[in-house]
C-alpha cells in the first residue's frame, strides 16, 4: 500500500506526534464514509491493529492502514492554509481529486 504526504501536512502532523500524550501512536488514515466509486477520508493516532499495514512516508512519518479497505492505497494527505485551513484527504490513484 501507498500513502503520500505533503510537506506542509508533515510539519503539522509532526508536531501533534511529538506530544508526550501521543507518545507510541501512529497516524491513521481512514476511510469515513464511502459510496459509488470514491471515499471520504479522516485522520486520527492509534496503534497498529492486525489488519493495518505500516506504511513509511518519505517525510518520516508511518501510517497506519486497513490492508482490507482498498480505496486507502494511494491516499494523499496534504494540510492547506487557503481557503480554509485544514487537512485535505484524497487519492489521486482512485480518481478522488477532493470533495464535492
Amino acid at each position: 500500500m501507498k500513502c503520500k504526504i505533503t510537506r506542509n501536512a508533515a510539519k503539522v502532523l509532526q508536531k501533534e506526534l511529538e506530544k508526550e500524550e501521543n507518545s507510541g501512536l501512529k497516524l491513521r488514515v481512514l476511510v469515513t464514509h464511502a459510496h459509488g466509486d470514491h471515499a471520504h477520508y479522516g485522520l486520527d493516532l492509534d496503534k497498529p491493529g492486525e489488519n493495518d499495514e505500516v506504511v513509511s512516508t518519505d517525510k518520516g512519518i508511518d501510517v497506519l492502514l486497513n490492508r482490507n479497505e482498498p480505496m486507502l492505497d494511494g491516499v494523499k494527505v496534504d494540510y492547506l492554509y487557503f481557503p480554509n485551513e485544514g487537512f485535505v484527504i484524497t487519492n489521486p490513484s482512485k480518481g478522488n481529486h477532493g470533495d464535492h
